[in-house]
């Protein structure tokens, strides 16, 4: 709860001191503290009134509309990523995986030194431009009715990759990246000596034993990149014009549309708080030694 009263707080603040079109910085005035007792409780109460930049409609209507596109994004690139990140990154540091695998994995761990944005970019240029397999921008393509049909989610599909790649990419790399050297870190471990000594077979060894123990950083990991996720899918939707709370994010500031932009940077901050509270809720199941009702 801190945690989000503190970005909430902070996020009403600042759009307000920054200058505005022919008028001084707006200081904290008697009106300001007003605005900002009245803001703080419809927060709590998910009543962030009137977009200006898409009047009449609510803030709740415009967020409603845009946020099924970016937490099915988000979802998926992130479960993709970290499953097969984690997967990856396993047999990289697995003694006598596939030369293939490190052959594949090593230029994949590089590409985490890149932002969404700008990997997404590269992925634009090569099959927007050059190779024409893949649209510019948008959710589906323009001037299609939305319906629940087989053509219209092909066709959603068919927008969603480019931007899903480079978020999946990236992020993939990172976490292979850090299960690489805990599973190294493994190796020598008392209970993978004597896996290795009862004559376990190889592949029983790395699920149950070295797979299974790098799993809860794993997920604790998991929670803390969601917010750089989030940050980067944010500038990923500007880049491909797709139609998620990334881009409601960039209209705001744009239009210095206040309420959608508390709106959106409120539904961000909860979102991956309460997310983050899931992932440690599930710890206990991936390791039971950590439940709170054990000594």
């Amino acid at each position: 709860m801190l945690c989000v009263w503190l970005a909430t707080s902070i996020n009403f603040v600042l759009p307000r001191l920054q200058p505005r079109r022919g008028a001084p910085n707006p200081n904290f005035s008697g009106e300001l503290w007003q605005q900002y007792l009245t803001y703080l409780p419809n927060s709590l109460r998910l009543d962030f009134g009137q977009s200006s930049a898409f009047y009449p409609n609510r803030v709740n209507d415009v967020i409603a509309a845009a946020l099924p596109w970016t937490v099915a994004l988000l979802v998926t690139a992130s479960l993709i990523a970290w499953i097969v990140g984690c997967l990856l990154g396993a047999l990289m540091g697995w003694p006598g995986a596939p030369a293939l695998v490190r052959f594949i994995g090593l230029p994949i761990m590089a590409l985490q030194a890149l932002p969404f944005y700008l990997f997404g970019l590269l992925l634009m240029a090569l099959f927007v431009f050059r190779l024409g397999l893949f649209p510019l921008t948008g959710g589906y393509t323009g001037g299609t009715f939305p319906e629940l049909s087989v053509d219209f989610a092909l066709d959603i599909l068919h927008h969603s990759i480019l931007p899903g790649l480079s978020i999946v990419l990236v992020a993939l790399g990172g976490f292979a990246l850090m299960t690489r050297g805990l599973v190294v870190s493994t190796l020598e471990e008392d209970f993978m000596v004597l896996a290795r000594a009862k004559g376990l077979h190889g592949r029983t060894i790395f699920l149950r034993y070295a797979l299974r123990n790098v799993l809860l950083p794993q997920v604790t990991a998991l929670g803390l990149s969601l917010g750089q996720i989030v940050s980067g899918a944010v500038l990923v939707e500007q880049v491909f014009g797709y139609p998620g709370i990334g881009r409601l994010l960039t209209l705001s500031i744009r239009y210095s549309d206040f309420n959608l932009l508390g709106g959106v940077a409120f539904l961000i901050v909860v979102g991956v708080s309460l997310a983050t509270l899931v992932l440690d809720l599930l710890c206990p199941l991936v390791d039971p030694r950590i439940q709170a009702n054990r000594p």
